[in-house]
């Protein structure tokens, strides 16, 4: 069963912070799917298993600062 969590990324400036983080985040083991929001500086990950950990670490590997927002379910 997926779940969904919803990080705040700051640091994002353009279209290619966006892409960068996309891709750090699908990197991780068991993302399903990425969603980022330059405009509201929000990221939604739905994930099986994926720790919140690493996906905050790829997040900050890639350049940027991130904390979850809130949990979706």
């Amino acid at each position: 069963m997926s779940e969904k969590i919803e990080l705040i990324v700051d640091g994002m400036g353009c279209e290619g912070c966006v892409a960068a983080v996309e891709k750090a985040l699908k990197a991780v083991a068991g993302v399903r799917a990425v969603k980022v929001d330059l405009k509201t500086g929000r990221a939604e990950v739905e994930h099986e298993g994926a720790q919140l950990a690493l996906l905050l670490q790829a997040i900050e590997k890639a350049g940027y600062e991130a904390r979850p927002a809130q949990r979706m379910g």
